[in-house]
């Protein structure tokens, strides 16, 4: 029935990686089943027969299904099916999709289709490198033209070793995850997160991802030679060369006049009378041709700016190739926001704000992957005023989840832990006005606000561009590419990082790849550039992060209590912590390892909420002094509850620093009432005394006149000096404290 069924096998990085194909999905141009391990991911490419009508752009899209079954899960929604992509599945689809997409005919206009289905994962071999390989596969063995084909790895430093694919043990050890592409010469794709790892390491890095890349190319090469389709032909797109020839010599110096300025609204106040002028020259002449005269304005545009780069080394705006435009740096713009910080480049700005919560805030997944739950969320907005346009707002987009991953990627590795600074954080990093770089600055801005915020990261964090023209063999890089070097030039290589190295990569390309020598250039100019951000410019605006909180930030204690007392702390049915919560107007977290979380606006209320918990966990003291509750009255005395749990009585004789004939005199149920622990029975139970706690603290004199000698010595209870006491930010000073 499968008469085109074949399977082909070889080693990927220790493990067994088999391919199958013409069994499934046999309609599709291209097609394959990947299992890599235990791993299994389906792809499928399709294109359409015709080209896309009115476009002027390749139209390709890549989507990374993850289904739940894979891993066994049922959908926790309420239709219990998958809805959206997660952002990991947006960002995997990005990360297979930047380095095929400049494989295609720039030219074609087909619409092509690549669908990743990710049927079964074993967390030992990622899916998203199953996925990139079965996509080089599908679309070399397809119909459709591509000039593939590539591979991709992982790539893990273990140990001062690099490690090809790593496993799920040896990534939670590694102090950096990058993913390359690689086609059979160059280096088609980087996407980088470390902890501030050196550029020679991880040039070493990327260096050992592109060699290990190649076996599986040479695989690829043997499945397409075996059942490899012929290529369709399409349709080209290309403006005929005679029109394109008029068109230039007619605009060209208009152009380079136009384009000769570092303001962006003046450009386009220029060029706009120029497209206008054109058309009215043209559209008479080529009337079959008339929507391809944009084309040809767009690449004499395209050639100016190269040309300038190449021969004159000059750019657009009139910086040297190393120059960075005009920076500037603010904090502290919102009054109320917890943190804020706004970074200006150039023509570009970015506004992020920092907002602290507590860990009961972190964020949640429902995905295929290990990862369950995240504190630090990044969010990235970049509305249609931000370029001059007045399109309306739909949510974020795919660009919008790419840009928040990369800065959230940058500024993990800075954040103090858990155990240091207990919160949840999110910052939203909002697109002011963009002309390039808007990630970069997004990154810079994030520093800021945290900063500001108060929160105690290790380092800085700052993130710069570099861009690439290539003439045949001739190459030149320039550092912070503006959005018209970014359009009309082939690389844009985005490093974050501190002084001490970098903590993400990200880098997309028009052309097919580069040389080593590129990257090690573009590493060296991304540190240089970024060191000068962060000491003339960032640590000028904030030296360091601010000691105390903002007053609107929720203060956070913690104390580390024994697991088997958790039960205790939580109640049936959680009634104990929703008392806690209620009366002291707190948020109480407690996690499984036995850590608690408190979190509130008011830092006394804070330091009840702990106390409490104290005090159910750890047994009174003698000496003790409590603020309780009257629970009970009796004729010889009244009960008074000092923790959930936790009650004693307090003799009548104990009631008063004078004689107390009626209990009902000096207390009734739902008095708060400040007790001594004068003594704990053989059976438990508390005696407790409000006359002591009168006399001690409020320095009362019995009616008895009992003499300072006479009085037991004074042992208030110090939370700060017992085990597990409270600890403030995780040992250090508590800064509202």
């Amino acid at each position: 029935m499968f008469e085109n069924y074949r399977v082909y096998k070889t080693d990927f990085a220790g493990r067994p990686l088999t391919v199958e194909t013409g069994k499934m999905a046999q309609l599709a141009n291209g097609e394959c089943l990947v299992r890599y391990g235990d791993t299994v991911v389906h792809v499928a490419a399709t294109a359409s027969t015709k080209p896309r009508e009115g476009v002027d752009f390749f139209p390709l899209s890549v989507d990374f299904e993850e289904k739940l079954y894979s891993v066994g899960k049922i959908p926790g929604s309420y239709l219990k099916r998958e809805g959206r992509p997660t952002d990991k599945a947006i960002l995997t689809s990005r990360v297979i999709d930047r380095p095929i997409r400049p494989l295609f005919p720039k030219d074609m206009r087909n619409d092509v289709s690549v669908v990743c289905t990710v049927m079964s994962v074993d967390h030992d071999c990622a899916p998203e490198i199953a996925a990139m390989v079965g996509t080089s596969i599908a679309l070399s063995v397809s119909d459709i033209p591509w000039n593939g084909p590539i591979s991709g790895v992982s790539v893990g430093y273990v140990d001062n070793e690099y490690v090809i694919n790593p496993t799920s043990e040896q990534r939670k050890k590694s102090s950096m995850a990058v993913t390359v592409a690689s086609t059979a010469d160059r280096i088609a794709m980087i996407e980088a997160g470390a902890d501030e790892i050196p550029d020679d390491v991880m040039y070493g890095g990327i260096m050992a991802g592109h060699k290990a890349n190649q076996a599986i190319i040479e695989f690829i090469k043997g499945i397409q030679a075996e059942i490899g389709k012929a290529k369709f032909s399409y349709p080209s797109n290309e403006p005929d060369e005679d029109m394109l020839n008029a068109v230039k010599e007619f605009s060209i110096d208009e152009i380079r006049a136009a384009l000769d300025t570092d303001d962006k609204n003046v450009r386009d106040e220029r060029l706009a009378p120029i497209y206008e002028k054109v058309h009215a020259k043209f559209d008479e002449a080529y009337p079959d041709q008339t929507k391809k005269i944009d084309e040809c304005l767009y690449k004499t545009q395209k050639y100016v700016v190269r040309r300038w780069l190449l021969d004159e080394q000059k750019r657009v705006d009139g910086r040297k190739m190393d120059e960075i435009r005009p920076l500037a740096a603010e904090v502290g713009l919102l009054p109320r926001a917890h943190g804020s910080g706004m970074f200006t480049r150039g023509q570009t700005q970015v506004l992020t704000v920092a907002t602290l919560g507590s860990l009961d805030d972190q964020q949640s997944f429902d995905g295929i992957d290990e990862e369950l739950s995240k504190r630090y969320i990044h969010h990235y907005n970049m509305p249609s005023y931000s370029v001059g346009e007045t399109k309306p707002s739909r949510g974020p987009g795919r660009r919008e989840v790419g840009h928040g991953a990369l800065a959230e990627r940058a500024l993990v590795p800075v954040l103090p832990s858990v155990d240091d600074f207990p919160y949840t954080l999110r910052l939203v990093s909002e697109v002011l006005s963009s002309n390039g770089s808007t990630s970069q600055a997004s990154i810079c801005g994030s520093t800021l606000a945290l900063m500001d915020a108060g929160v105690p990261i290790k380092a800085p964090v700052a993130g710069i561009s570099c861009g690439l023209i290539t003439e045949g063999e001739r190459w030149m890089t320039m550092v912070d590419i503006q959005g018209l070097e970014d359009f009309f030039g082939d690389m844009d290589f985005k490093v974050a990082g501190t002084h001490a190295g970098i903590t993400a990569i990200q880098m997309d390309l028009k052309i097919t790849g580069l040389t080593p020598e590129m990257v090690k250039e573009a590493l060296y100019k991304t540190h240089k550039a970024r060191d000068y951000i962060i000491d003339d410019i960032m640590l000028k605006a904030i030296p360091e992060p601010r000691k105390e909180l903002s007053p609107y930030a929720p203060k956070m204690l913690t104390i580390a209590i024994p697991v088997e007392k958790i039960r205790e702390v939580i109640g049936t049915g959680g009634k104990v912590i929703q008392k806690i919560c209620a009366e002291c107007d707190v948020k109480v977290d407690v996690e499984e390892d036995g850590h608690v979380y408190v979190s509130g606006i008011d830092l006394d209320n804070c330091k009840r909420a702990i106390g409490i918990v104290d005090t159910i966990v750890n047994d009174p003291e003698p000496g003790s002094i409590y603020n309780g509750k009257v629970t009970r009255l009796m004729d010889f005395g009244a009960f008074v509850e000092i923790a959930p749990g936790k009650e004693g009585l307090v003799h009548i004789s104990q009631l008063d620093v004078k004689r107390v004939d009626k209990v009902t005199d000096v207390v009734n149920v739902g008095d708060e009432v400040m007790v001594k622990v004068l003594n704990i029975d053989e059976k438990g139970r508390l005696n407790l005394s409000r006359r002591e706690a009168l006399i001690e603290v409020d320095g009362l004199v019995p009616e008895n006149d009992i003499s300072s000698e006479q009085r037991p010595p004074r042992r208030s209870f110090d939370r700060d000096r017992r085990p597990g006491g409270n600890r403030g930010f995780g040992g250090r000073p508590n800064p509202r404290q």
